[in-house]
């Protein structure tokens, strides 16, 4: 049965309906975000060292917990009342991913996968987008819409 290796919980500014998290090694991603971006297709679109992210709403704070596993989690279907759900499989060269903005560029805050790179599988699920959809047309919410990343090495 697979572990629970480390989580995070933090805040991450999305603008344009979007956000990314991509290798803060530069160097290992061909086409950095934004480009090549898909605004308004799939909820989650996996590219060469990074995952890209469609919001339901253009500009808010949502929160996101990111979780490392040993091994594939249990699915977190009773964890949240999830509207959407998707699965990627993604390298990351550094072991560390930089959370970025569509304008806004990289945030201050990176999620640690591992000390080493190395091919990961990601389960992305949201709950919140009805209501943030709502909101986001009126100002610029804070904590409504809420992410749950489940991430754990290919290999595995």
């Amino acid at each position: 049965m697979a572990e629970l290796v480390r989580q995070q919980e933090l805040d991450v500014e999305v603008d344009f309906y979007g956000f990314a998290l991509q290798d803060v090694d530069d160097t290992q991603v061909p086409v950095g975000y934004p480009e090549g971006r898909e605004a308004g297709r799939a909820f989650l679109t996996a590219r060469e060292a990074r995952l890209d992210i469609e919001s339901a709403g253009h500009t808010h704070t949502a929160t996101l917990s990111a979780e490392v596993w040993d091994g594939e989690p249990p699915a977190a279907d009773g964890r949240g009342e999830w509207e959407e759900r998707a699965e990627a499989q993604f390298r990351c060269a550094s072991g560390e991913l930089a959370i970025w903005a569509v304008t806004g560029g990289p945030m201050d805050t990176c999620l640690r996968l591992s000390d080493t790179g190395g091919s990961w599988r990601a389960r992305v699920y949201c709950e919140g987008r009805a209501e943030v959809r709502r909101a986001a047309e009126a100002g610029v919410p804070e904590g409504i819409e809420h992410y749950l990343v489940q991430f754990w090495p290919a290999t595995a």
